[in-house]
């Protein structure tokens, strides 16, 4: 018979476990009279002295023993002075310690929380506490309580926990009774939940199968999804029958539904080049904006400088340097020039040239601007020019709008960037939309300088405009193809070229910077990887550990960076009594390990490690150190370089292990030492432009382990996932 459910009332006395991502929760109950009993479910936020009445059965995990498996719970706020200081001094109110706690209970006793969820501003009565702290703790009261409800609700309903936070942040105490009229409402943008578990909600409420409000929701999430996958827009026959298979539907109440969504202008429909194609408006609008921005910065000529003979020849003379004639073709391009597109793979002198304008261009006093779209590629931009270069965001002066929780730009056309030169490295990773907003800012009348190599991987998000700008054949621009001497002598070099034109690289050398260790067996790779990263390029080539990155094709398998980071903790940063550690999700954090952000996050602060500024904001591939965790405050100090930033522990799903990364994530950055695996993968991933891009994130050396028939196949797939972009045709005028 199915065992009957129970009811249980108690205290929490402590929580042994706590999954910020879903609100999977392990903790101890004390039912009074000195018995506690061990619970497990969906619990979010649980607090010590935090009373709950838990309905579920009794289980037995075969590690762990007897626990109650909860299935729904009730909470109920302590009463008590005792039970309302236990609860405060766990430190679930943000800005509220153990101290602060018992001054707030001594002075208003059993009615301290009533004050503080109705009455914050008397917190000011308490010694210690002023009218600004007091209104910052009544807000963190109001948040924790109205998060913990809505996390409650969302688990009833199979919905992310950690969704809860962001929906609370836009709709506040209204947010369940808005989402009972429009469930899709969790599809707007900066919710971005996923579709399948908000579609599993809307039915569970009601919401029919044909329902208006389901169908332009799905046709919006097809338009949406496919913006990871590159795509700026899709044509219209596929949106529909995509939109129909995911939802069940015939494909007529599709095309009902864009329709309705074109006259609501949620979305944007033109011909390109004979195919009709949809768009969400802001991806329509950033193509468009490029386009048009980009003919005006193309057509853009300045007249040539007096003495620019003279002025070329100081800057060869400067820099000590004998330019070619496509390196001084290029140089000079730059005095008159609008807009100039500097293309080349490794070893052609992109660099050279790059150092070459910055030159002419301080001798013709203009002030240039230089940026790149991550922070490592903009710190390796620094070091390499001499210049300060910042990431595209910063540029922008990027920021998160309090009112709806969205990224935006200080720096636009209103209030646009101070310069008369703007020169942008990486351009292959740059999107439409971030160029869009680049575009934006960069007043009329101004030189606008893109370097890049379009033969690394695209960016991660919609378009692939410096490729559009190149293929379009309507732009200034120079491509380099002359690999110089002083390079020619680097195998890393000759190898990325060998890969780039489809031919094997050279694996049989072992006098160079490019060395390829054959292995057998996953075990076997993996031992290696550990052995080249704790002794044998440390103590035989004097490589530390922490100037080598290990990158891999895939994060899953034996060999992915999932398992290799598991791995890799233990032989670098082992555990110790004297290092603290936090387990999120999959991950567990300990002091010294090193981290990546795997998402932009605008909102996080950050303080030069000399003091000397603070901002905000930590972007996607940025790599840093634990240097400290608080369990108590729930916080991981983390410094990226020198900078400082301080993480909630709700915010760790941002954060992954670095010390191995995907050939992805690796984009814009350079190290010292790459260790490269070769092993089994999705074809998608054993390709041409993946092997090629690894190989040109070495500086010095680079370590390819594995297979040599991997090696192959991944230097013959020269496919490139498809994108549907729209900047190439309208830069040729191929638009109905």
């Amino acid at each position: 018979m199915e065992q009957d459910m129970e009811i249980l009332q108690g205290v929490i006395s402590s929580v042994v476990f706590e999954n910020y991502d879903n609100g999977y929760t392990v903790l101890r109950l004390s039912l009074g009279g000195g018995q506690t009993v061990t619970v497990v479910g969906t619990i979010p936020l649980p607090v010590v002295g935090e009373q709950l009445m838990v309905t579920g059965k009794w289980g037995n995990h075969p590690s762990y023993g007897k626990q109650f498996e909860a299935e729904f719970l009730e909470r109920m706020m302590p009463q008590t002075t005792s039970g309302i200081l236990s609860f405060l001094s766990s430190r679930t109110i943000r800005g509220i310690g153990p101290k602060m706690a018992a001054r707030i209970v001594d002075h208003f006793g059993e009615q301290t929380l009533q004050v503080m969820e109705r009455e914050p501003v008397r917190l000011a009565e308490v010694t210690g506490i002023s009218p600004q702290k007091a209104a910052e703790i009544g807000e963190a009261f109001r948040l924790q309580m109205g998060v913990r409800q809505l996390m409650e609700f969302f688990a009833l309903h199979q919905l992310p926990a950690e969704l809860a936070v962001r929906t609370y942040k836009i709709y506040g105490d209204a947010a369940v009774e808005l989402l009972y009229d429009d469930p899709y409402l969790l599809m707007d943008e900066g919710l971005d939940a996923p579709f399948g578990a908000v579609d599993r909600f809307a039915i569970e409420l009601g919401v029919a199968g044909d329902d208006p409000r389901r169908l332009e929701a799905g046709v919006l999430f097809e338009l949406n999804y496919n913006l990871s996958a590159g795509h700026s827009f899709l044509p219209q026959d596929k949106l529909i029958a995509a939109t129909a298979q995911l939802l069940f539907v015939e494909a007529e109440l599709v095309q009902q539904a864009v329709e309705r969504l074109l006259q609501a202008e949620r979305l944007v429909r033109c011909t390109l080049a004979g195919i009709v194609v949809v768009y969400l408006p802001q991806l329509y609008e950033a193509e468009t904006y490029c386009t048009r921005r980009l003919l005006e910065f193309a057509s853009l000529e300045f007249p040539e400088p007096r003495g620019l003979d003279k002025k070329v020849g100081q800057v060869a003379q400067e820099s000590g340097i004998d330019y070619s004639a496509e390196q001084e073709q290029a140089i000079r391009r730059a005095a008159t020039s609008g807009l100039l597109m500097i293309t080349g793979g490794p070893g052609t002198g992109k660099t050279t040239i790059l150092n070459g304008i910055l030159s002419l261009l301080g001798q013709m006093q203009l002030r240039c601007v230089l940026a790149a779209p991550t922070g490592r590629a903009a710190k390796r931009l620094t070091e390499v020019t001499g210049e300060e270069a910042s990431t595209i965001h910063r540029l922008l002066e990027a920021s998160v709008d309090p009112h709806t929780g969205k990224m935006v730009f200080v720096r636009d056309a209103g209030n646009p960037i101070q310069a008369d030169a703007v020169i942008v490295d990486e351009m292959s990773m740059v999107d439409v939309q971030l160029l869009y907003s680049l575009l934006q800012a960069i007043p009329q009348g101004k030189r606008l300088i893109l370097v890049g190599d379009p033969d690394q991987l695209p960016p991660v998000g919609p378009g692939f405009p410096f490729s559009d700008m190149l293929r379009a054949g309507v732009l200034p621009g120079v491509r380099l193809v002359e690999i110089f001497r002083q390079a020619q002598k680097s195998l890393i070099v000759m190898n990325a070229h060998r890969v780039n034109q489809g031919q094997m690289p050279e694996l049989k050398v072992t006098s160079s910077d490019f060395f390829f260790l054959r292995r057998q067996t996953e075990e076997q790779l993996a031992s290696t990887i550990r052995d080249l990263c704790t002794t044998r390029l440390p103590k035989n080539m004097g490589i530390p550990p922490e100037q080598i990155q290990v990158l891999c094709p895939t994060r899953k398998g034996g060999v992915g960076t999932i398992a290799l980071n598991q791995l890799l903790q233990q032989a670098l940063n082992p555990a110790s009594p004297e290092k603290k550690e936090h387990q999120s999700g999959q991950f567990l954090f300990r002091e010294g390990d090193r981290v990546m952000q795997i998402r932009n996050n605008y909102d996080i602060l950050w303080k030069k490690l000399d003091g000397s500024a603070v901002g905000t904001g930590i972007f996607n591939g940025d790599m840093g150190v634990i240097t400290s965790i608080d369990s108590n405050q729930e916080t991981m100090t983390i410094v990226f370089d020198d900078r400082q930033a301080q993480y909630d522990f709700t915010q760790l799903n941002e954060l992954e292990p670095s010390y191995a990364v995907t050939v992805h994530k690796s984009q814009g950055s350079e190290y010292r030492a790459v260790i490269l695996t070769a092993w089994n993968a999705s074809a998608y991933l054993l390709s041409r432009s993946i092997l090629y891009t690894a190989i040109t994130r070495a500086r010095e050396l680079l370590i390819l382990v594995g297979r040599e028939d991997i090696v192959a196949a991944m230097t013959e797939n020269a496919k490139r996932s498809r994108r549907y972009s729209g900047l190439k045709l309208r830069l040729q005028g191929k638009v109905e």
